[in-house]
């Protein structure tokens, strides 16, 4: 007995298509998983079990394989729930293979057999129509993969039971509309800034031309409220920047609702943010998404503090300024969402290798103090 189903995982916002094979053989009562799976993917054991339980079927006593091919690629997420229940579900016989054969499927079981909602639904929805195929999708997801395409068939189902029925005929779910965001609390102004006026300047050159923009100065005079009131004089996402900003929003769980994304992102991570909190540590899905630099998606989106003490900040985000991408060499990382123009704001000791003291440039106030002195506390201890 032998089902199968199309899926995806995640590398970085790209969605990478996975084969979902299920086979029930004779012997030893055995459920395993294979094909390089996570411990959410190994637990989904469990949840399949029971969700199938809660719908009135019973896994038979016998050996069930379930294999994600391609085995060499890492497998993360809940979502292959979904997928696992119903390649499952062909291989018992419950429905048609012809059913599910132009589908792929995401989502998460519950005991119960309801399905919850996962991030990502946007990309995965048009990975699916890339490959021809139509989506199967917790109902909450519905509306977000809508924006996939007109055409495209999206089948978002709030439970294993109407899934099952809507195969069978005896119910219909109906295709969800895509949803869009309301507009929010207007943005801070740039004209309710007092003097300022050089610095108002820059940032309508860099609105204008899509440029890269620094700001170092003293604490307190103004660099993370002028990087604050930057989105505020750009001009609105084009319908492709509001697709692939929401991609990223998707893939960090911020669509709420399945709303796409209308605004241009605005991060202020705090001033003591450590590289890794600005680039991600390893290559999961998670950590790509969820770091600063990616979620700023899109020209001349802004990033209000850069860590004060450090250069790691600047010289990370400087391969994606300069090279167009950032690509991570562990575990076979891809390379990262990118965009032309960042701004951001950093304080006395920048991590563009700017003096702590505020008089060291050239000018009639220059300070003569030696650079010992000028230099930050912990780089003095590491020059002893």
């Amino acid at each position: 007995m032998y089902g199968q189903i199309a899926t995806v995982a995640f590398v970085g916002i790209e969605a990478k298509p996975v084969e979902v094979q299920v086979r029930i053989s004779s012997g030893g009562h055995v459920f395993a998983v294979v094909g390089l799976p996570d411990k959410a993917v190994a637990e989904s054991r469990e949840r399949v079990r029971n969700a199938l339980h809660a719908v009135g079927l019973g896994l038979p006593y016998k050996h069930i394989t379930v294999n994600l091919a391609p085995a060499d690629l890492p497998k993360e997420g809940s979502h292959f729930d979904l997928p696992i229940a119903l390649a499952m579900m062909v291989a018992m016989g419950a429905i048609s293979p012809d059913a599910i054969e132009g589908f792929a499927a995401i989502g998460e079981l519950a005991l119960d057999a309801s399905i919850r909602a996962v991030p990502g639904a946007l990309p995965v929805a048009i990975g699916a129509n890339a490959m021809g195929k139509g989506l199967i999708c917790p109902g909450a997801c519905g509306p977000e993969a809508a924006w996939a395409g007109e055409d495209m068939t999206v089948l978002a189902a709030p439970h294993l039971l109407s899934l099952v029925n809507h195969f069978k005929g005896l119910q219909t779910l109906p295709r969800p509309k895509p949803n869009i965001a309301e507009e929010a609390a207007p943005l801070p102004d740039l004209r309710d800034v007092k003097g300022q006026e050089t610095a108002k300047r820059a940032l309508e050159i860099a609105a204008a031309g899509g440029h890269n923009l620094l700001m170092i100065g003293a604490p307190g005079s103004g660099k993370s409220m002028l990087a604050a009131r930057l989105p505020s004089i750009l001009p609105p996402l084009s319908p492709e920047e509001m697709l692939e900003v929401s991609m990223v929003h998707s893939l960090a769980g911020e669509l709420l609702g399945g709303k796409i994304a209308t605004r241009r992102p605005f991060r202020a991570p705090h001033h003591s943010a450590s590289m890794a909190a600005l680039v991600p540590p390893n290559s999961s899905p998670a950590s790509e998404c969820t770091m600063e630099t990616s979620i700023l998606r899109d020209p001349a989106a802004v990033c209000s503090r850069l860590p004060p003490d450090s250069a790691g900040g600047a010289h990370a985000g400087r391969s994606r300024r300069c090279g167009g991408g950032l690509a991570l060499a562990r575990c076979r990382g891809p390379e990262l969402p990118r965009r032309d123009a960042q701004a951001a704001a950093g304080g006395l000791s920048a991590p563009s290798g700017a003096p702590i003291c505020a008089r060291a440039s050239a000018g009639p106030t220059r300070c003569h103090r030696s650079p010992r002195r000028v230099l930050p506390r912990d780089k003095r201890q590491r020059a002893r």
